[in-house]
């Protein structure tokens, strides 16, 4: 018998997808059966995520995008309803990581990437794609955050403070649409994972002592197949 692909006929959208836990959440879904639009800058890396997707038997469109870029968004948007006319699910993987300092010397051009990628970039997501997260009957959108936005941390706070607002603006959005159809929002803080972002805030740190982005990829594909309650908060740890 096939083996069981629960998210079988429906689009998904992933940002960050070029490499780690955005490439590995793309490869989940579509290893259930979503049809997975790939964003990122680098095509390269866009490319590879694709090749590991086919490689599981899934399918994928790769769509090169600067979430920095005026009306990047939006043309994204037009191109995707135009292609499907609907969106089942959106998860925002993409982030930037200023470099760790006192709040006294955060670097005002790192710290505008950070608000442009992690909460402006955010706001044009749901603002373009809401139209057909509506036409979905069931859509899911999940939002990958970091233990700093919840908790302060010392030296943190420039990437913090974009993730506290990260979390409001995406809860604020469920409120929002919470009586308005089948669309629920979720946010889920990775954890301690294997990627570049976390070698680059941990540079003395053994990978291997910290779990591989597929851990949280499977994590999410389970959990746009679930009937999970809006708003919904949860931490991935490593399986048993």
């Amino acid at each position: 018998m096939p083996a069981s692909k629960p998210l079988e006929g429906r689009i998904a959208l992933v940002t960050g997808a070029s490499r780690g836990i955005g490439a590995a959440t793309a490869v989940a879904l579509a290893k259930d059966g979503a049809h997975v639009v790939l964003t990122g800058r680098d095509v390269r890396a866009l490319e590879q995520a694709e090749d590991a997707i086919h490689e599981v038997g899934g399918h994928a469109t790769i769509a090169p995008l600067d979430l920095a870029e005026q009306d990047g968004i939006a043309r994204l948007a037009s191109a995707v309803a135009s292609r499907w006319e609907k969106l089942d699910i959106l998860v925002i993987a993409a982030a930037y990581l200023p470099t760790l300092t006192p709040v006294t010397q955060i670097e005002p051009k790192q710290f505008a990437q950070a608000v442009t990628t992690n909460l402006l970039a955010t706001q044009a997501l749901l603002a373009a794609f809401d139209p057909l997260l509506k036409r979905s009957g069931s859509a899911r959108v999940v939002g990958l955050t970091s233990s700093v936005g919840s908790q302060p941390r010392a030296f943190w706070s420039a990437y913090g403070s974009t993730k506290a607002a990260f979390e409001s603006l995406l809860d604020s959005y469920a409120e929002e649409v919470r009586k308005l159809g089948d669309i629920r929002v979720a946010i889920v803080d990775p954890g301690a994972t294997r990627t570049a972002m976390r070698a680059k805030a941990y540079p003395g740190e053994d990978p291997e002592t910290v779990k591989h982005p597929h851990v949280v990829g499977e994590r999410i594909a389970a959990l746009v197949a679930e009937d999970f309650e809006t708003r919904h908060r949860e931490r991935v740890v490593n399986p048993a």
